[in-house]
Parts: structure tokens; sequence; C-alpha cells
């Protein structure tokens, strides 16, 4: 018996100096990895690096106690083999755990630095350690099946509590997964100017929950994810950030439209001319569109570079306008009532 001893103690010495060695190799190879362009490599070692010392470690035990017989007979029931499994199903999780953390943040943050928003810089951590969460919660599971431990109650209260969490935190996980479809299909990026509901404005930030915009009054509308992909959002700046400016116009009944029309392009040519804001293509058009109550209506359509300088463009052809107007005698009409009292 006590030459037993002896050999399990000597196995167990063994086994702690190969799990030095180990250890010292890893780190040998860890450095070498560092050098190297691709990144997987040091999260393989990552992961399995201590997972390995530990299988050692404990191989060299298990077998000092299996072949040397120097475990006490109080112990003779204990079912090795179980152990063993449950032992290698929480080695698995732990490499399987790490090496996917590692695997998620790094790829994942190269990936997130690529877009504009920040929305996939909080998302990608958030995913790595939910997965690293389910993974340990599985690995749990199996080692108690292993042990023949009723795991249905386990699972039905997961699922009872998942369902109650999802209720609770329906609107938190429409805004959360709004981001997400809103990160994947881009209908907009920090700096686009859009218009949702009554709000137009410029988006200043795209978070996890909700979307700010900076409104042309300089004030932040805070809107939920889940609303702006519900509803219709108009994106100024895509294709371009070019814009067309519609100007209406009415003038008297009895003015000469031809000549009305005539004068409304030839401002339109001098803005292009004369201003850095209007577009000479498309080239600029005026319609003559209807019959008012008072007046005859219609719109010039020119179009301008940037849709910042919508009022620029309206407040000078707005001028050009009215003075033209007047110097060649068109009226421009008002809403008027005549009243006739009959005797």
């Amino acid at each position: 018996m006590e030459l037993n001893i002896l050999y399990a103690a000597i196995t167990i010495m063994v086994g702690f100096t190969s799990a030095v060695i180990a250890y010292l190799v890893i780190g040998q190879l860890k450095k070498k990895a560092e050098q190297t362009e691709t990144q997987l490599d040091d999260i393989i070692l990552a992961a399995i690096g201590k997972p390995i010392v530990v299988v050692i470690i404990a191989a060299s035990v298990y077998i000092a106690i299996i072949y040397f017989d120097v475990l006490p007979a109080s112990f003779a029931s204990v079912d090795t083999d179980k152990i063993v499994s449950a032992f290698f199903i929480i080695i698995n999780a732990w490499v399987a755990s790490v090496f996917s953390y590692s695997f998620i943040h790094t790829y994942g943050g190269v990936v997130a630095k690529k877009t504009d928003t920040d929305i996939d810089d909080r998302l990608i951590p958030m995913l790595a350690t939910i997965i690293k969460y389910v993974i340990w919660f599985v690995a749990l599971l199996l080692v108690l099946a292993e042990f023949q431990v009723d795991i249905t109650p386990l699972l039905a209260g997961a699922g009872i509590a998942g369902i109650a969490l999802a209720l609770a935190a329906q609107d938190i996980l429409g805004n959360f997964f709004g981001g997400a479809v809103i990160t994947i299909d881009k209908p907009f990026k920090v700096g686009d100017r859009i218009k949702f509901d009554a709000f137009v404005g410029d988006v200043v930030q795209v978070g996890p929950r909700s979307t700010r915009i900076k409104t042309l009054d300089s004030r932040v509308i805070t809107i939920p994810n889940k609303k702006l992909t519900d509803s219709v959002v108009i994106n100024y700046a895509l294709p371009d950030i070019q814009l067309k400016v519609s100007i209406p116009f009415s003038v008297a009944y009895g003015s000469n439209i031809k000549k009305v029309k005539k004068i409304l392009l030839e401002i339109a040519r001098d803005a292009a001319e004369k201003t850095p804001w209007v577009m000479t293509d498309p080239v600029p058009s005026v319609y003559f569109l209807e019959f008012g109550e008072s007046s005859l209506n219609g719109q010039l359509l020119l179009w301008t570079n940037n849709y910042d300088n919508v009022w620029d463009v309206q407040d000078w052809v707005n001028e050009q306008i009215d003075e033209r107007f007047g110097k060649e005698g068109i009226v421009i009409p008002f809403k008027q009532m005549d009243v006739r009292i009959h005797r």
C-alpha cells in the first residue's frame, strides 16, 4: 500500500511538472501568435491554454487514484465515470465560452469599427456575454443530466422566467431589435437629415434603445427605435444631398401666363448663375397647375446642391419674383370677397 502511495505521488508530481511545461510552451506560442497577422491563433490559444493545464493535472490525479488504488474504502461507491464525464463537460464549456466570447469581441469589434453608428459597438459585447452564459447554462443542464437529476423543473422555470421577462421588457426588446434593424438595414446614419412624423432634423446618435435627432431649431428629439422601424422615415441625404425646391406662385386672372413662365425661368437661370446654391442640371422648370378661386396658380421647380440651402434659395427667388412682377405689372392677388347688397 505504501508503495502504491509512493507511485501515486510520483504520478501526481509528473502531472504537475507536465502542466508547468505545457503552461510555458503555451506562453511561448502566444508570443509567436502575437506576431502573426491573424488573431484567430491568439483566440484559440487563449481558449485552450488554462484548460489544458487543468486537464493534465486532473489526468495525473485520476491515474494516481484509479491505477494505484489509494482511495479509502469509503469512496468505493463513487461513480468515477460520471465525475469524469462531468469534468470534461465543464472543460468543453470553458473552452467554448472563452473562444466564442473572444471571437465575437475581436472580429465583431473589427466589423463594428467600419460602421458609422455606435449601436453595434454596444451590441457586440452584449451578444458575446449572452452566448457565454448560454453555453454555461447548457453545460449545467448536461452535468445534472449526467448525475440523473431531473432538469424538467429547471427548464420549465427558465421558460416561465423567460416569458415573464419578455412580457415585462417587450418595449425595451422592441427598441433593442429596432436598433439592430436600423444598423443592418441602414435607412439612415449619423449626420443624415431625416423627417419623422412632424420632426425634421439631423441624426446625431443611433443608440441601442433610441435615436436622437437635432431639429432645425436646435432641439434634440429622442425617438424610440421601434417607432422609427414601424413608421415612414424620409431621408433627405439619400441618394444624395441634392434637393428639389418647389416655389409656388399665384398671379391674377387676366395675366399673360406665358410671360409669367418666361420671367420665372429667367429668375431661375439668374439664381443658378449668381448664387452658389442653385443647380443648372437638372434644369429649372415652371408649371401652370390650376385655376384657383381668385388666381392662376403654379410652381417653379429648381434644384439646390444641398438641402441646407432650401431657405436661402426660397428667399433669393421670392425677392426676385416680387421685384420682377412689380416692374412687369404682374399682379399677385390676395384672397378677397365681393359683397353685393340688392335693395
